[in-house]
Formats: structure tokens, C-alpha cells, sequence
């Protein structure tokens, strides 16, 4: 196993404790194509959730926006979409976070293999 392959694989393997910092370090750092190529696929794959996040975040600033009415107003069957909004992204969030950082997993074995 050469060190290349570990250093690949190590970009994956940062979802677990420096996510976005060690594949951009290992991008600008290394002479190796294929380990700029997998440096790069992992930045991108560790990107994905924190701009999901910063979605999330809009989402629920707009979804507070919408409560204008006071809550003595609001009945059991009026619910908009806003107010179900942040549940869904936090849910929908969750599902892609989790296939991201299995994806990252298995995709580091593949290297090492």
C-alpha cells in the first residue's frame, strides 16, 4: 500500500474529524493526480451537507417569518407549509447526511483496496 493511496483515502476518512480542512490541505499540498482527484470528490462530498445546512437555515428564518398571527388565532387545521417546513429539511437533512457519510466510508475502503 503506498502512501498516496493512504492519503487519498485519508480524504474521505476526514468526515470523521476534519471534514472540509484536511482534503483542501491534501489538494494543495500533493503533486499526485489521482490524489488531488480524490481530494476534490471528498471536499465536494463534504461540501454537500454544510450547504444543505445553510438551505435549512433559510428555510427556518422564513418559516418563523410566517407565524405572524398570534397563536390564539391558529387552529388545530390551519397549518401551512411553512410551519411543516422546518421538520421536513431537518428530516430530509438528516437522510443525506447520512448516505454523504456512508458514501465517504465505503468510497475510502475502494481506495485502500
Amino acid at each position: 500500500m503506498t502512501n498516496n493511496k493512504v492519503l487519498a483515502a485519508l480524504c474521505y476518512f476526514s468526515i470523521f474529524f476534519a471534514p472540509l480542512l484536511l482534503p483542501i490541505i491534501v489538494y494543495f499540498v500533493t503533486d499526485d493526480r489521482e490524489v488531488k482527484y480524490h481530494a476534490k470528490r471528498s471536499l465536494l462530498s463534504h461540501l454537500i451537507p454544510v450547504v444543505l445546512l445553510i438551505v435549512v437555515f433559510v428555510i427556518m428564518i422564513f418559516s418563523m417569518m410566517s407565524f405572524r398571527g398570534s397563536f390564539d388565532e391558529m387552529t388545530e387545521n390551519s397549518f401551512s407549509f411553512w410551519q411543516f417546513a422546518p421538520f421536513l429539511f431537518m428530516l430530509i437533512y438528516g437522510l443525506l447526511f447520512m448516505i454523504i457519510f456512508i458514501w465517504n466510508v465505503i468510497q475510502g475502503v475502494k481506495v485502500l483496496k
